[in-house]
């Protein structure tokens, strides 16, 4: 698989990467243990450098599971997880004080089964903590050889330049695909302004451009899509549209609408590079096959032009958590 480098100090990874957060947290019963660690081996294996988790994905288990999954080839892949949240729980409040910054890192240190983190990010904006700190916490792990480089989750503008003058910051992840638009307003040109580089999470929108749900669609009761405004039953029949020309695009190209979506976000700058989360093989490889779909400027223009005409309806967050967002 193509590699990109995010950010101005050369961290280079694989044009996809794995966001590993569904194996243990969010959607529904976690993946039984053996069986998720062979699924991050064989996406290392076809090609997949960039893994991506955070200490609240269960809590705490997912990191344990990718230093099991990981530990073998540690030196050839690159790590990215998270600290901001009380107790390591997304339930409770947000702290990025620099003592809990300080702690979150030595235990996922011990949890991810290494001497050093390849990307921390603080995973959302603490209004309680100036953001002057929190770089120049990470900028002090990073001095101490503990981190490597320094990113952001779902910041605003505003809040990527203030960190960004204290530490470089490596990667900012948000959400963006063709289901998600906002980030093209302001947050990718600041992005390609300052050289930072872009991991959209939710490339798939969730789950809605693989084509495999619609609104008769039925999510485990602790599956987070429940509580999500776009994926009512009348938002998921509403929204079909987009999908319908994913798979148009899809038939022309012999590839899945999702494999059309990752494409589309890789078109779009050299420094974007998507994680795709799965828990089946099947779709593993699948994904892995969006790297290589090449959609060509008509392409592109077709896209957008059919885009432009579909109205996504819904929110993204539920109103509880769409206020930690865009800080």
């Amino acid at each position: 698989m193509e590699k990109r480098i995010l950010g101005k100090n050369g961290l280079e990874v694989s044009a996809l990467g794995l966001g590993c957060m569904g194996l243990s947290f969010g959607y529904g019963k976690p993946t039984e243990k053996q069986e998720a660690i062979q699924l991050i081996k064989a996406a290392y294996e076809q090609g997949i450098t960039f893994f991506d988790t955070a200490e609240c994905y269960g809590p705490f288990a997912n990191e344990e599971l990718l230093g099991e999954a990981l530990k073998s080839f540690r030196k050839d892949i690159v790590i990215a997880t998270k600290f901001g949240f009380q107790d390591g729980d997304s339930s409770k409040g947000l702290d990025s004080s620099p003592a809990r910054i300080r702690k979150v890192v030595d235990e996922s240190l011990k949890r991810l089964q290494t001497d050093y983190i390849d990307l921390l990010y603080q995973h959302r904006v603490d209004p309680n903590v100036p953001i002057e700190d929190v770089a120049g916490t990470v900028k002090d792990l990073i001095q101490e050889g503990k981190v490597k480089h320094f990113g952001l989750s779902e910041a605003g503008a505003q809040t990527i330049r203030k960190a960004n003058a204290v530490q470089p910051v490596t990667a900012l992840q948000s959400e963006y695909s063709l289901f998600y638009r906002e980030p093209e307003k302001e947050i990718i040109p600041t992005l390609e302004e300052l050289g930072i580089g872009f991991v959209p999470f939710s490339p798939l929108g969730k789950g809605f451009l693989t084509g495999a749900i619609n609104e008769t669609t039925q999510f485990e009761k602790n599956d987070f899509r429940n509580i999500v405004p776009r994926f009512s039953e009348e938002n998921r029949k509403a929204n079909q549209a987009l999908v319908d020309l994913l798979k148009s695009i899809a038939t022309e190209k012999n590839a899945t609408p999702a494999q059309i979506a990752l494409a589309w976000l890789l078109a779009q700058k050299p420094w974007i590079a998507p994680i795709p989360g799965t828990t089946k093989q099947d779709r593993l490889k699948e994904n892995i096959g969006g790297a290589s779909v090449l959609l060509t400027e008509d392409d592109l223009a077709i896209i957008e032009t059919a885009a432009e005409k579909i109205k996504i309806v819904g929110e993204r967050y539920p109103q509880h958590l769409q206020k930690n967002v865009g800080k």
